[in-house]
């Protein structure tokens, strides 16, 4: 029997992924690593930057402040994630059922607000639900109430809703795509069986939305553990809000950075909650995985 002549392994194919493969390094390998290294470190009066291995976890896990932050994200994504996936859902069969005049400028309007940055919808949901120079206010003023969206006990349900708002377009996108790729044959044949709307929602749609509804999920848990730029702007347009240093995690962790000057302290948090964040998505992906199998 002849021998196997020996592949030639070609340079090319690494030449293809090189540039991709610098760009990861230098914007994601690297500032890992080099948040781990700060981590190991405090910034003190007397000594100056000093190596205390792993002393900033030790006291992140008994922070207060920490764990009140992480508390209120995990709250938040327990509420607010299945609200948001529910209507964009809702959404998404609706346009899917091919009943509603104007879709394709439905699709786009829902999907809009998905494209306004953060910064500016924040802004823009500040003066509209305001009580000095928003709605409310003028409700108030005009009806004699006291309503406000921003006080300390609603200004979370307030973040809420801007965050449903601002992605529930994008959500129901993911689930219209995965409704698009159903046959049309298969609703013609239920039909013919005697299959009314309401049973091929439920026997066919919503099964066709599992590997979608696996994808949101791990989206929007990612998404509200790194909530930032609301609690970091309305503190400067409305008063009282209750939105301390350390509402969220990511938020203490700029203050502790920029603010306080505890670099070492505020990287140990950053890598704790990725490692949360990435342990909490897989767990999501593998129960997601397993019910797809059934």
């Amino acid at each position: 029997m002849a021998p196997t002549p020996k592949r030639r392994r070609s340079p090319i194919g690494l030449a293809f992924i090189a540039p991709f493969g610098t760009l990861f390094a230098l914007v994601f390998v690297v500032p890992i690593l080099y948040a781990a290294y700060l981590s190991l470190f405090q910034d003190k009066l007397v000594g100056g930057n000093t190596f205390v291995g792993f002393a900033n976890y030790v006291k992140l896990v008994q922070d207060p402040q920490f764990l009140d932050g992480a508390g209120r994200v995990v709250w938040f994504t327990v509420v607010q994630v299945p609200i948001m996936l529910f209507f964009a859902m809702a959404l998404a069969l609706a346009l899917d059922s091919m009943r509603l005049h104007g879709a394709r400028f439905l699709r786009v309007t829902i999907f809009l607000p998905y494209a306004v940055p953060a910064i500016v919808s924040t802004l823009m949901w500040g003066f509209l639900l305001g009580v000095k120079y928003g709605l409310f206010g003028s409700l108030n003023r005009a009806l004699g109430t006291d309503l406000d969206p921003f006080a300390p006990g609603t200004t979370l349900i307030s973040i809420g809703v801007m965050v449903t708002w601002a992605f529930t377009g994008f959500n129901m996108l993911i689930f219209y795509a995965a409704l698009k790729a159903v046959p049309r044959e298969l609703y013609e044949a239920a039909a013919i069986d005697g299959a009314g709307e309401f049973q091929i929602v439920r026997r066919i749609k919503l099964p066709a939305l599992r590997g979608s509804l696996v994808v949101t999920i791990i989206f929007s848990i990612i998404g509200t553990f790194q909530m930032f730029n609301e609690p970091q702007i309305l503190p400067s347009m409305v008063a009282n809000s209750g939105v301390t240093t350390f509402y969220t995690p990511n938020l203490y962790a700029y203050n502790l950075a920029f603010t306080g000057s505890q670099q070492g302290y505020a990287a140990a948090l950053a890598l704790v909650m990725a490692a949360i964040t990435i342990a909490v998505a897989y767990a999501v992906q593998i129960r997601g995985l397993r019910n797809a199998d059934r």
